[in-house]
């Protein structure tokens, strides 16, 4: 019953896949069997690509995937993953938090917003694949996919269009497509187990996340 709750969250967003197979194109041809078709074609937002983002922990630097490199004011490593915590110069935040965990492959940040702003959401969990690629410095890479979670009430997948033109495009293969809806129905079936509640469900996974 739980996974079924997780899956009907997916299912909405997968209605454009004819061109992926797996798990996605699975419930894209599910829907279309089962629903009638929009009277109008959805926009399609113009295709990118994975975007992918360093972290070294020994220059306390990042670098996104545009190459701009930006600091670092913490970081922490531990056998579940690498904590980080940065200043951010945008309209809305002011300080950002985030986890980067390989086991459940998402990225679980918590910003902090300027006086008088505030957010929908309390948690955003990218999903990432994320490898260690030297002594002191990591990998991810972010497949489009996250989940905006409210603690104890909701989690919304978001960016299945931009990861289904990305694969329409040839930006992002089959294989790796299923694999990154694949985790984010994990996450979501994991959240819904645990009352959208995101340390609980990590605690679930022997993951314990701490915040400044």
């Amino acid at each position: 019953m739980v996974k079924d709750k997780a899956m009907s969250a997916l299912l909405p967003l997968l209605v454009a896949a004819p061109a992926v197979t797996g798990f996605a194109g699975y419930f894209a041809r599910e829907i279309r069997g089962q629903q009638p078709r929009p009277a109008a074609t959805p926009t399609t937002p113009p295709p990118g690509r994975p975007r992918i983002e360093y972290f070294d922990v020994a220059e306390l630097t990042s670098t996104d995937a545009k190459g701009y490199i930006r600091p670092v004011e913490r970081y922490e490593v531990q056998p579940w993953g690498v904590y980080l915590a940065r200043t951010v110069d945008r309209p809305r935040g002011r300080y950002e938090e985030s986890w980067l965990l390989p086991g459940p492959a998402v990225r679980a940040t918590i910003k902090h917003d300027r006086p008088g702003d505030h957010r929908s959401h309390d948690y955003v969990l990218d999903i990432v694949e994320f490898v260690q690629v030297g002594p002191k410095r990591w990998k991810a890479t972010d497949y489009f996919l996250d989940i905006a979670v409210r603690r104890g009430r909701s989690a919304t997948l978001r960016g299945a269009a931009e990861l289904l033109a990305a694969h329409a495009a040839g930006h992002v293969d089959t294989a790796t497509a299923d694999r990154a809806f694949e985790r984010a129905a994990a996450a979501l079936d994991g959240l819904a187990a645990n009352d959208h509640d995101v340390e609980q469900w990590l605690r679930s996974r022997e993951i314990t996340l701490t915040w400044m």
